[in-house]
């Protein structure tokens, strides 16, 4: 670094976001990090609710930061978002953050301290959390927060030390990353941090976990808009496999083989046995329970919406294979 208090640009975008903005923007304003040494860059993705509105009241306030400013992503997808954010910004750092987060006071400061010790892109755990918890939000919360119901990523659960990964969520950049890596491909839609930090890596950078950078992400909070977005992740997921393969891991693919597994048995059991489908369902059944008596036991608070988990399990799973099959095969878009 430069200066042991670099310019840094905190960059949120945001899509009809006016539950979730105000918290964050608090959160920003909470920032121990120099007011004078933080750009504070948002960007609206053509909000239809107050979201931008917030934002350009945010503008009017008076935090001491060195410069706040509202773009408009008039693309709307997530990657010409960020792309207009970087573009837009000023700072040697760039931290992403997005609108369903909550940062702790010392999160951008936390950020620069790993990345003066020589590291060009940095992150750290990034669990879930539950906004106004009821026990059907938390039975939800916990399927997600299960690696199998949603990753086995570093920063969806709190690894025992500091480490080099593959990806990193609420990440920070040296802005020499983007000059020479590129900026995040716009052909893509959910999966343009996985192909962005492949890029990095084939640069010869290396992404930074830190137990010492903390963030949280607010949970869906129904199960439509759980299996909505799994489905979607799913989509993008084959999408990808025909954009930049080699982005993609094995673990993204296990729901997209559940599914053709299944298919296949279908047919083997239309035309000769019903074998095959019963063995592999009782095996998926076999696990799905465990799992779920497992969690449920784990858990410090137990509410009877639980003994739905076993339930969710298949539905996230089967959501997000068939929308990895129909991405891979473009039946439809999202």
């Amino acid at each position: 670094m430069e200066s042991s208090c670099p310019l840094v640009s905190l960059c949120v975008i945001a899509r009809n976001e006016e539950e979730f903005i105000p918290g964050l923007l608090s959160d920003i304003e909470a920032q121990g990090y120099p007011h004078e040494r933080m750009e504070v860059v948002l960007v609206d993705s053509l909000s239809t609710d107050r979201t931008k509105e917030i934002m350009q009241a945010f503008v009017l306030g008076d935090a001491g930061f060195w410069g706040v400013k509202v773009l408009e992503n008039e693309r709307i997808t997530q990657a010409a978002g960020w792309n207009v954010a970087i573009e837009g910004s000023s700072g040697e750092v760039v931290i992403r953050v997005d609108a369903h987060a909550s940062i702790p006071c010392d999160f951008v400061e936390m950020n620069v301290e790993v990345l003066s010790e020589g590291y060009s892109v940095c992150g750290g755990p990034r669990p879930t959390i539950v906004k106004d918890p009821t026990p059907w939000k938390e039975t939800l919360h916990l399927a997600e927060e299960s690696a199998f119901g949603s990753t086995v990523a570093d920063y969806r659960k709190d690894a025992e030390s500091d480490k080099n990964v593959s990806s990193v969520f609420h990440g920070a950049y040296r802005r020499t990353v983007f000059d020479e890596a590129g900026l995040f491909d716009e052909r893509l839609r959910r999966t343009e941090d996985n192909e962005l930090h492949y890029r990095i890596r084939q640069k010869g950078y290396e992404i930074r976990y830190s137990l010492r950078i903390r963030s949280a992400q607010y949970a869906r909070h129904t199960l439509k808009g759980m299996i909505k977005q799994k489905y979607g992740n799913g989509f993008w997921i084959g999408k990808t496999l025909k954009i930049a393969p080699k982005c993609v891991s094995t673990f993204h693919l296990v729901p997209f083989a559940f599914v053709v597994a299944l298919i296949a048995c279908l047919a083997v059991g239309f035309a000769w046995s019903w074998v095959p489908l019963l063995a592999l369902c009782g095996l998926y059944l076999a696990v799905d329970l465990s799992i779920s008596v497992l969690a449920i036991i784990a858990c410090r608070k137990r509410y009877a919406q639980m003994l739905a988990l076993p339930l969710i399990f298949p539905a996230i799973h089967l959501s997000y294979g068939w929308g990895t099959l129909r991405g891979i095969f473009g039946l439809d878009g999202r």
